[in-house]
């Protein structure tokens, strides 16, 4: 068993709060897609379905963005206590990035996220379009900023280290922020925050279009226009994020090998390699135990070559592998969701093609029993980038080892016994709302915003619309 000790903790810690924590923005950046297509399909057909879905939505949106904003909060603390050597040596290139975001995206959101909350009837409908797409934007931009501080330490370019000190700093910001593995990453985590609400959305939907059928009542409009978008979304967005995975799969052969060797559970480097279906991998004997696999297409997959050579974790000095086990798990259940998402769009598809779409209970159950699944992938595709980076946080530069705070063992697990007792109270009382949000039907024929003008101007003074008065 693992020593536990100060790092171990530290962690343990740091993986529990941004476990919490990444759930809720991938869902933002999705619903806030959703939203803004919802009211410009609104805005352009007249259909009061779709403001239907839109108020419905907006609610869960308030909800989940002030959970992300919470949770986020904790993580930067946790830099200064718990990460002291990383923030000081990595500060010179992450800090002004985490800054950009601030002074990007949240100044964005800041600004048009009241209006996109509370303006529906108080300002034009153009302009609650325009906050609506500007926080839209604003979330990905945030995510894009993220997105380049991590994969910096993926793929560290850009830089110099400072004799002396060992800090890190910037030599080329375009190097920088545009490093090898941002691109891929940012269409791969984009991709799969709208696979997220895909199947939120259409979890929901299965939920009321079966609790009709139980009714013996026909589903209402918003209900059955919600699981149709979600199920389109599914059947479009899964298979290009399969190929999107492949584009990054390569990438990462090329930039961190030693991940990949763990992903597949390779020991020995090979050409015409198999692809391993499962096993265990063994990282004391130096062996994956009890393996199913194809013969030649882990070569064909991680090479497009039958050919082609397959790293092995025996190419590395053994400080330098990261932990098999959960590398090779996380990847294969992240996999295995992604399969089953595909599997389900192209389920949708054929049910339309044969007018059965919403009549099929398979599909609904289906839909329903994969709600979290996206949340999961999620979850298990930054265990395995994370985890298979190890045991580095800048990668083959500085050691996570060498990037903990001097803080003792008493005080880490008091820390985090104090994050775990708060977050599942607080956390569990968030997710209890949005479930009994979701258990509430979309209303039908709801009013949108007043054709003519709104009922109020500036957000303060009362316009009256008595002609007599």
């Amino acid at each position: 068993m693992p020593e536990l000790t100060a790092l171990s903790l530290a962690r343990a810690q740091f993986a529990f709060t941004v476990g919490f924590h990444i759930v809720f923005p991938a869902f933002s950046i999705g619903l806030a897609a959703y939203l803004a297509v919802l009211e410009g399909l609104w805005l352009k057909t007249g259909r009061a379905a779709y403001i239907d879905l839109f108020k419905y939505w907006l609610r869960v949106f308030s909800i989940v963005f002030a959970m992300g904003v919470v949770s986020g909060l904790v993580m930067s603390y946790e830099f200064g206590t718990n990460w002291s050597q990383f923030a000081q040596k990595a500060g010179p290139i992450l800090g002004p990035m985490l800054a950009y975001e601030v002074m990007t995206a949240f100044f964005l959101e800041a600004g048009f996220l009241g209006v996109m909350m509370f303006g529906l009837n108080r300002v034009g409908r153009g302009l609650h379009f325009a906050a609506t797409c500007m926080v839209s934007i604003g979330t990905l931009i945030s995510m894009s900023w993220i997105l380049a501080s991590n994969s910096w330490m993926q793929t560290p370019r850009g830089y110099t280290i400072e004799p002396g000190t060992g800090r890190f700093l910037p030599a080329n910001w375009w190097e920088i922020v545009f490093n090898p593995s941002f691109p891929f990453r940012l269409v791969h985590m984009a991709l799969a925050a709208f696979l997220c609400v895909a199947f939120i959305v259409g979890g929901v939907g299965a939920w009321h279009l079966l609790k009709a059928r139980r009714l013996g009542r026909e589903p209402t409009e918003p209900v059955r226009l919600m699981f149709s978008m979600a199920m389109w979304m599914a059947a479009l967005v899964a298979p290009i994020q399969i190929l999107a995975g492949d584009a990054h799969g390569l990438n990462t052969l090329k930039h961190q090998p030693a991940k990949i060797a763990a992903m597949e559970g390779d020991w020995e480097s090979k050409s015409r390699a198999p692809e391993l279906l499962f096993g265990i991998p063994d990282m004391k004997n130096e062996t994956t135990r009890y393996k199913v696999e194809i013969p030649l297409v882990g070569s064909l997959i991680l090479t497009h070559s039958l050919d082609g050579k397959v790293p092995g974790l025996k190419d590395f000095p053994k400080d330098q592998r990261p932990p098999a086990y959960i590398v090779f798990f996380s990847f294969r259940i992240m996999v295995a969701i992604g399969m089953l998402m595909a599997l389900i769009g192209f389920y949708s598809l054929f049910l339309r093609w044969r007018g059965k779409f919403y009549t099929d209970k398979w599909l609904h159950r289906a839909a329903l029993i994969m709600t979290p699944a996206g949340f999961i992938a999620l979850l298990c595709g930054w265990v395995t980038t994370e985890v298979g980076r190890q045991p580095f946080t800048v990668y083959g530069l500085l050691r996570t080892a060498d990037s903990v705070a001097p803080i003792s063992l008493p005080n880490m697990a008091a820390s985090m016994t104090g994050f775990v007792v708060i977050y599942f109270i607080v956390f569990a009382a968030g997710i209890g709302i949005l479930v009994r949000n979701f258990a509430e039907e979309p209303h039908k024929g709801q009013e949108g915003p007043p054709d003519h003008q709104p009922h109020r101007a500036a957000g303060t003074t009362q316009v009256s619309h008595n002609p007599a008065e």
